[in-house]
């Protein structure tokens, strides 16, 4: 039976408040019994008041992206007033640190999309799960596994209710619309409907829309597996950079190293972060650059635009994946450095911002079998003689 076949009809949202017995339900402070006011609360008249029940919403019934037995139901209910013309009222975030103005009902697709990405998160980790004995963990881990289930099970009903809005005339709206989509559609319940999507991002990414329009349909399509090769030649830098990180197709390494060679640039490409990724985006371009790299030489040049931009604070992000990449196997005292490993060790060891007494880096050197600290390393690069690359 496909997932079209097994959706459930979408509850009226009243009643699915009514049927509901919040009391015996549970989030992250407990009974579930103040919820429905909160619910409510998404339709009062004032949007303040509106802003202020999203956060309570957020803070306990998706509480750090857990998952409740509150949260299913309460997941249906924000799916069905979507289409309330209340939800078009525009407001700033409950959350003093997010300061964006839009319709509550971007947030609450959004929200939803949050929801769809913590289930999602949990399919992923079903392996690790089943080697786990219900009998070790107790009720509780009853409880979380069955509260898991029941946000599964709504999958198919909250996709039903979300596409549709990939079309609204708020672009806002939309790129929440496809942020919830995409995490939906890792669902293995909702792969059919994966296709009909597809085909509608291919046409908004190869329109003459927005970039970050573009470039989020783009991501989508390569999250879930669609190879996005074909806009490798784009004009726009950010959607040929997109293209390449959904595709493995010869040009995409180019185009990388070509969105690198000023990362300061690519970074500054989208106002917001992208929906799909968090942190700086010359962080995701790397990324996708040492998936695809055959060998360091290749990301040699993105190494030296990156290490300007390399701090303490930021080695799990940049010049640590790159050390990795550059000594696959450990460094060995007395063996030659290859050209390109001693041009990026001393573009590091040249670089204040890399070096303190923050320790992040430490593994990463030592794993790479090299000195953690910088004047070693400088020793180092004084005595051992580059060879060339094989």
């Amino acid at each position: 039976m496909s997932a079209n076949d097994a959706t459930a009809a979408m509850p009226e949202p009243a009643a699915l408040l009514a049927a509901t017995d919040w009391s015996a339900l549970a989030h992250a402070y407990g009974p579930a019994d103040g919820t429905p006011d909160d619910l409510l609360g998404l339709l009062h008249q004032d949007p303040e008041v509106q802003a202020e029940s999203l956060g309570r919403l957020e803070m306990s019934v998706l509480h750090q992206g857990s998952l409740y037995s509150a949260t299913a139901p309460a997941a249906l209910f924000v799916a069905g007033i979507l289409n309330d013309p209340r939800t078009l009222a525009v407001h700033e975030s409950f959350f003093p640190w997010d300061d964006r103005a839009r319709p509550l009902r971007a947030a609450l697709l959004e929200w939803l999309g949050e929801l769809a990405d913590s289930a999602a998160y949990e399919d992923d980790e079903d392996d690790e799960d089943d080697e786990e004995d219900p009998e070790d963990n107790g009720e509780e881990w009853a409880e979380e596994i069955a509260a898991i289930e029941a946000c599964r099970t709504v999958r198919p009903q909250l996709f039903d209710a979300v596409a549709p809005w990939l079309d609204d005339a708020d672009a806002t709206v939309r790129e929440a619309a496809l942020g919830a989509v995409t995490h939906l559609l890792r669902a293995p319940e909702l792969a059919d409907r994966i296709p009909a999507a597809a085909g509608r991002l291919e046409r908004i990414a190869r329109g003459d829309g927005d970039r970050r329009e573009r470039a989020g349909a783009l991501l989508s399509l390569g999250a879930w597996g669609r190879d996005t090769g074909g806009l490798l030649t784009d004009s726009d830098p950010a959607v040929r950079a997109c293209a390449a990180l959904g595709s493995t197709a010869p040009g995409a390494v180019p185009a990388l190293l070509d969105a690198l060679a000023d990362p300061a640039a690519a970074d500054a490409w989208f106002d917001e972060p992208l929906p799909h990724f968090d942190g700086w985006f010359r962080f995701t371009l790397l990324r996708g650059l040492l998936d695809r790299a055959r060998h360091f030489d290749e990301v040699l040049p993105a190494a030296l635009s990156l290490v300007p931009m390399c701090g303490q604070y930021t080695v799990d992000s940049d010049w640590g994946p790159l050390l990795a990449s550059a000594f696959p196997e450990p460094y060995t005292p007395g063996r030659p450095l290859t050209a390109a490993q001693h041009a990026f060790l001393r573009a590091l060891a040249e670089r204040d911002a890399c070096w303190g007494d923050v320790a992040n880096r430490v593994s990463w050197l030592r794993s790479a079998g090299l000195p953690t600290e910088r004047a070693p390393l400088r020793a180092l690069l004084a005595a051992g003689a580059a060879t060339p690359s094989p």
